[in-house]
């Protein structure tokens, strides 16, 4: 490989704040908002155009409610979905058979609110703006290199917080890491996109009244008959389309009511090997998840009661992660943890999501249910070599399966939120998150409404 020798150069230090967090998607808005919510001096940087994540790919948000129906995700997380109510931009958090709860959004009034609320807490937020390096030195981050449309700058911070989804941050600053299973398999990505012009009340009386030949994976409850719904299977109907030599990537048929009365949002694209890490696989996959969809979209409407006039109405923007780099904190959250419903001395969250695997090869699925709520331990947002940097997100300390179960939106707007707020009291203690007082951070979560058991 030829290479080219880039000059050396001093690059300016354009800021210097009290918390910086890099990553603007679920866990990144609530880290930034809770980091300044006593007027310290935070910075939030984001690649894209808008903040949002994966908020802004028309999934619904699972997990509010626990498995017994009780709100969990409360403290920031719970304000900002009042703000989208009052926008009428969110539905009830409403429970679900196979998906524990969902809470149905308009993903464009969700980049707005969220907007909004950063500008509330007075955060200084910078769009369009790449993060490139780690300045580090001994155990401590000193601050970044970023890239845009200025050139190459510098952002110096007390401390950091990588909400990245990828750990970006914890990656370039040396933390050690994991991906995928024990073959390095990935959970593969979905584009999602929407149909309008469906006959929602004719698909859901379809499903109920002839389960036999659609193959449901869940015999459909009565919470199924009215609202809000997920539903997931319709493998009869996938059968029939291979068999007249439809190439559907996946095995199941799964379809998310909207807001509007004839919105289904489609979650059916899959393309497996796929690491957002790495921009070539990542841009095969782009490429060919726009092509699966409109696949997709000729097997609704051929195949599926309600779809008959239906067409595709929006493709999101990129297609949603599912799993790429985890760090290798003070604790290793597992499967196990979950599946025993597992309390923590230093819980910082309380999640109920179950273990959501997507194989990383053919076009399956696999869940397994906890019986209630298990903890999320602060130890997993400290990375084992880096004082200051806490790791927030799907890429928080955790293995293939627990991962699957914490990656969710709820999860993470959480655990975003208590790494906002542990950077702020480590800021006015003159200390790093790892020398954070676990009782005080729990204390301050509990009275801005977060629920810890």
């Amino acid at each position: 490989m030829k290479t080219y020798k880039e000059p050396a150069k001093e690059l300016p230090v354009i800021a210097e704040v009290d918390t910086l967090v890099v990553g603007g998607g679920p866990a990144g808005i609530m880290a930034a908002c809770a980091a300044a919510a006593n007027g310290a001096k935070v910075m939030l940087l984001e690649n894209r155009g808008f903040v949002g994540g994966n908020l802004a790919l028309g999934l619904p948000i699972l997990g509010f409610l626990s498995v017994k129906g009780d709100l969990i995700i409360r403290g920031l997380s719970e304000k900002y979905m009042e703000k989208l109510r009052e926008r009428g931009a969110a539905g009830p958090h409403r429970r679900c058979q196979q998906h524990v709860s969902l809470t149905i959004i308009n993903p464009d009034e969700a980049k707005t609110v969220a907007l909004e609320m950063l500008k509330e807490y007075g955060v200084d937020l910078k769009l369009y703006t790449m993060f490139v390096d780690a300045i580090v030195e001994g155990n401590s981050i000193k601050g970044v290199i970023t890239e845009s449309k200025n050139g190459r700058e510098v952002i110096l911070a007390k401390n950091i917080i990588d909400c990245t989804g990828d750990g970006d941050v914890a990656a370039r600053a040396g933390v050690e890491y994991s991906k995928g299973d024990a073959e390095g398999g990935l959970q593969p990505p979905t584009l999602m996109f929407s149909m309008k012009g469906v006959d929602v009340e004719g698909l859901r009386k379809a499903i109920v009244d002839e389960e036999e030949g659609y193959g449901m994976d869940l015999m459909p409850n009565s919470q199924f008959k009215e609202g809000h719904f997920i539903t997931v299977g319709l493998r009869g109907r996938l059968k029939k389309a291979a068999e007249d030599g439809m190439h559907i990537p996946v095995l199941r048929t799964i379809l998310i009511t909207g807001l509007d009365k004839d919105q289904i949002w489609v979650n059916m694209t899959r393309v497996n090997g796929v690491d957002s890490t790495d921009r070539d696989s990542y841009t095969h996959g782009e490429i060919v998840a726009r092509e699966q969809v409109y696949e997709v979209a000729r097997y609704l409407k051929k195949y599926v009661a309600g779809f008959k006039d239906a067409y595709i109405d929006t493709i999101t923007p990129f297609m949603g992660i599912r799993e790429s780099r985890v760090i290798k904190g003070k604790y290793i959250l597992t499967a196990e943890d979950i599946l025993s419903d597992r309390r923590f001395d230093d819980v910082i969250a309380v999640a109920s999501y179950p273990v959501d695997i997507h194989h990383a090869k053919g076009g399956d699925c696999t869940m397994k249910y906890c019986e209630d709520c298990y903890d999320i331990p602060y130890r997993v947002l400290l990375p084992e070599n880096i004082d200051n940097l806490l790791v927030a997100g799907r890429c928080s300390s955790m293995n293939h399966e627990a991962m699957a179960a914490t990656r969710v939106m709820s999860t993470c707007m959480a655990i975003g939120e208590a790494a906002g707020v542990a950077a702020r009291i480590a800021n006015e203690k003159n200390e790093t998150p790892a020398e954070v007082n676990v009782k005080e951070l729990q204390n301050e979560l509990r009275a801005e409404g977060a629920y810890l058991r």
